[in-house]
């Protein structure tokens, strides 16, 4: 019997789109572009991503990656967050080409062309498929909203300001100042 189609991309449909300069992912089967990341988005995701490496790689807790970098999250999920950890405890999932599985830790920096998608398909999906912890990085509120997974899955953790700190039990020992992610 052959095998039935159910419309959903996968990785190997994914695999076959040209190098466009753009970023695509597939979320549950469907197909979303963005176009490059604004000068905003970038400081943001470069901050976080230097904060993040610096501890990670002195306290030897595992890897952190920058966009872009496969995420494969299941048969019909390949997304680009824009960082990555994953905690030494998982570092199978990491392969040469991608990440197999979910990480410890994702974080997307919010864009007006897909701020609503990672708030709420992105946070759906990475709910179902077994985040650990997932941070939504706004550079026009100079907030981060830290969400973490408990009995009822992703949960609101807390949403903090610039005259606050972010912690995370994945992270210990690390402190980051807000305000230092968005500074000019």
């Amino acid at each position: 019997m052959p095998a039935t189609h159910t419309g959903k991309l996968t990785y190997a449909d994914y695999a076959r789109i040209p190098d466009d300069g753009l970023r695509h992912e597939i979320i549950d089967g469907g197909h979303y572009v963005s176009p490059s990341p604004s000068e905003r988005h970038q400081r943001a995701s470069g901050a976080l991503f230097s904060l993040l490496w610096h501890h990670v790689r002195t306290h030897r807790l595992g890897r952190v990656y920058a966009a872009p970098f496969d995420v494969l999250l299941g048969a019909h999920d390949v997304v680009e967050p824009d960082i990555i950890f994953v905690s030494n405890t998982r570092a199978d999932i990491v392969g040469e080409d991608n990440i197999q599985g979910a990480p410890d830790l994702l974080i997307e920096v919010l864009s007006p062309s897909h701020r609503k998608r990672d708030q709420t398909v992105k946070r759906a999906r990475y709910d179902a498929l077994g985040v650990t912890e997932y941070w939504l990085v706004d550079p026009d509120a100079e907030q981060i909203s830290v969400l973490r997974r408990d009995a009822g899955g992703l949960t609101a953790a807390g949403v903090y300001g610039s005259d606050a700190s972010v912690t995370s039990p994945l992270l210990p020992g690390l402190t980051i100042t807000v305000a230092d992610v968005f500074a000019p």
